[in-house]
């Protein structure tokens, strides 16, 4: 924690949330999902309190089971979390599944953020290329790239419109891909090979949330932009794999916007999304 501070300090931020991926140290600490999830919550918990004005917790949850995934749901809203931490899938299931859909009303009453990282356990493409730097950098992108679509085409964004998700790396390859959602969509939809979602693919977008990840490329962050609204973008550090995280605030009060819209992505957009949650 001194080192994270001292970086905070350092890139002059003022209050980070911190974010886990998932559960997936019970798999390497060979104990059960609910236990590791506790232990996580608990160690998380203690740092809020101790840093109160410097960090926001996101909590994870076991998923093995309804009852252990509510019940510590409940508990991270008691003892001050904030937000969820969840991954885009779990061993091939997506967050479209309605396994999940007794969580999202919980949350989506409580104006909970979910912030989404990809799945660290086999990522889409995994089975055919498992690289120390390919799985990473391609697959992970993926994985959330299909995550988003599976929300929107199965219509658990439609059923959930206030549910608030905050995915990471800008949404994976979905900005390059949303002209394509709607055309491809639009041709299909007038065959009859798909249901009609009551509106266009990429209307569900801008009920996402998306965190930069560390990018310092203008033009990446541009191509976000476009695609869901300098509103809906929160700076991300990507900390600790990025260890140069100036540069990638720079990044953003260097683009060619109004400072309206670069406050809104380096702070207050996140203060917005916080300002919703009932605890």
């Amino acid at each position: 924690m001194k080192a994270h501070l001292n970086m905070m300090d350092a890139a002059n931020i003022s209050r980070a949330v911190i974010s886990y991926p998932t559960t997936d140290a019970h798999i390497n600490a060979k104990e059960k999902e609910i236990t590791v999830a506790k232990l996580y919550n608990k160690k998380t918990a203690e740092i809020i309190r101790h840093h109160r004005d410097r960090f926001i917790g996101a909590a994870v949850i076991p998923l093995s089971e309804e009852k252990e995934m509510m019940d510590e749901l409940n508990r991270a809203l008691d003892v001050g979390f904030m937000a969820l931490s969840m991954a885009t899938s779990y061993d091939g299931i997506y967050l479209d599944s309605e396994k999940f859909h007794p969580l999202f009303e919980r949350v989506s009453d409580a104006g909970f953020p979910v912030f989404v990282h990809p799945t660290t356990i086999k990522p889409i493409g995994v089975e055919q290329v498992k690289h120390p730097l390919l799985t990473p950098v391609v697959e992970f992108i993926f994985d959330t790239t299909m995550c988003i679509g599976k929300l929107i085409t199965s219509g658990t964004l439609r059923s959930f419109p206030k549910l608030k998700f905050v995915f990471a790396n800008f949404g994976g390859a979905t900005p390059f891909i949303k002209d394509r959602y709607d055309s491809t969509y639009n041709m299909l939809l007038s065959l009859g090979y798909v249901q009609d979602l009551g509106k266009p693919p990429t209307e569900f977008l801008k009920q996402l949330y998306v965190d930069s990840s560390g990018a310092v490329s203008k033009t990446i962050i541009q191509c976000a932009i476009e695609a869901f609204g300098t509103e809906n973008i929160l700076w991300g550090s990507d900390y600790p794999a990025n260890k140069n995280v100036r540069q990638s605030i720079d990044a953003v009060l260097d683009m060619d916007i109004s400072d309206e819209k670069k406050a809104g992505m380096v702070g207050r957009n996140a203060e917005r999304l916080f300002s919703g949650v009932k605890i």
